[in-house]
């Protein structure tokens, strides 16, 4: 069996979307001739946990760990955290209190931390893995990003071993929708921009997860991008106990910045419970994951905070359940100029549960591809507001007679299982 050395930093116990990707290649790659060997992070800041993932892990997988320094201890002694305390994810804020402060980590974030604040930990990793190859034979390498320090560190071995080598990225490095809100310089953008254009001159092949996405790298006159969309695997809905939804639950799982704040759904909403009998005993609000105060905000302005249930989180066993137990499945796209290729990992969770999604956001974006292929949901732009009303009425009534259901297909060619295939295949076309 051909093995392949995946170089990540996101992998159980640690949990959110960016664990999920590699740990289910993973659990189905050994089918398709392709023996993983792990190479991760130890004792990484870990802001989500879910050891629940660990069980998941296939038996007898070679995994590697070195250790990782990160700024975080002096980003919480900056902005008043303590040293146990957990920092939200992205450029989530948490207050409307935004100072000098704040402005200066963004500023350090993406002029001092290059290309991200796990810069750190390339030459220990590069060290450790160049020993390591002197003894083992290795048939490709897989980088997964971000954060972008995974490819710098996949870079720097290619350069020495010339070990066929798979850019995987799960997010656009200098086209991320976040990047502007960075503060870069113009040298800090010009290295930004040096080190990407390095990753992907010398990568044989680079894959990211939506269609807008492989023309904007292909954009940059490399080597032919491949797509390799997120998915669902069938087993944890095999496994989930979720229940028939008794309440008109509203469902948003993950990071809700506030580029995706659906402000119209808020306006709908409050309208709908005013002027619909049973509206209001029936609706609740979930969102599970960090939100950005300003969402909070236009919750409480539309007065609907009786309706909202928020966690910070959950572990993805219990999301899945949550998922099944809910009437419509929210996904907001980001409203930022790479709108056309943001395709939420949370939207194949969707998929998977085969409940309705209710998409707002553009309609001609990969997003809404998706969700029209499948059939697996309405997609509203952010100013349809008279649409967005009509359809939950009518949902609200299905729901109430329990007709309320997906009538997705066409959906399986998003489960992992075959999602590792793909993968495989592009390994075996770059080791030919």
């Amino acid at each position: 069996m051909k093995k392949v050395l995946i170089v990540t930093y996101h992998w159980p116990p640690m949990g959110g979307g960016g664990v999920q990707r590699w740990l289910k290649m993973v659990k189905y790659i050994r089918e398709y001739g392709w023996e993983p060997v792990i190479f991760t992070a130890k004792d990484a800041e870990v802001s989500l946990s879910d050891p629940e993932l660990l069980k998941e892990l296939p038996e007898n997988i070679e995994t590697h760990k070195v250790p990782i320094w990160e700024p975080f201890d002096l980003y919480k002694k900056l902005i008043g955290k303590g040293k146990n305390e957990k920092i939200q994810p992205g450029l989530l804020n948490e207050s409307d209190k935004k100072g000098w402060k704040d402005e200066l980590v963004l500023w350090v974030r993406g002029n001092v931390f290059i290309p991200d604040a796990k810069m750190f930990w390339i030459k220990p990793s590069v060290d450790y893995l160049s020993n390591y190859l002197n003894e083992n034979k290795i048939d490709a390498i897989i980088s997964s990003g971000p954060p972008h320090t995974t490819h710098m560190i996949a870079n720097k071995i290619k350069k020495e071993f010339n070990i066929p080598w798979l850019a995987d990225f799960r997010d656009p490095w200098t086209f991320v929708d976040y990047y502007d809100q960075l503060k870069i310089s113009k040298w800090a953008d010009k290295k930004h921009h040096k080190l990407e254009a390095s990753v992907l001159k010398n990568a044989d092949k680079t894959v990211t997860v939506t269609w807008s996405w492989a023309e904007d790298f292909n954009k940059k006159k490399i080597k032919k991008v491949g797509v390799v969309t997120n998915g669902y695997d069938p087993q944890d809905f095999e496994k989930a106990t979720g229940a028939v939804p008794n309440k008109f639950g509203i469902t948003h799982i993950g990071s809700m910045n506030k580029d995706r704040n659906p402000a119209i759904l808020w306006l709908v909403l409050r309208r709908l419970s005013d002027s619909i009998e049973g509206f209001k005993e029936a609706l609740e609000i979930r969102l599970i994951g960090p939100v950005d105060f300003q969402i909070f905000k236009s919750i409480e302005e539309n007065k609907l905070n009786d309706f909202l249930h928020h966690t910070a989180y959950k572990g993805h066993k219990e999301v899945i359940n949550d998922l099944l137990d809910s009437a419509l499945q929210l996904l907001p796209i980001n409203n930022t100029a790479n709108l056309m290729g943001v395709v939420p990992g949370k939207l194949f969770e969707y998929i998977g549960s085969r409940r309705p999604i209710l998409c707002i956001g553009t309609k001609i974006g990969d997003a809404a591809r998706i969700i029209k292929e499948t059939n697996s949901g309405k997609v509203f732009d952010y100013n349809e507001e008279s649409e967005l009303e009509d359809y939950l009425r009518t949902a609200f009534e299905d729901f109430k007679k329990g007709t309320l259901k997906s009538t997705s297909s066409d959906y399986a060619r998003f489960s992992r299982k075959n999602l590792a295939g793909e993968i495989a295949n592009h390994l075996n076309e770059i080791i030919a």
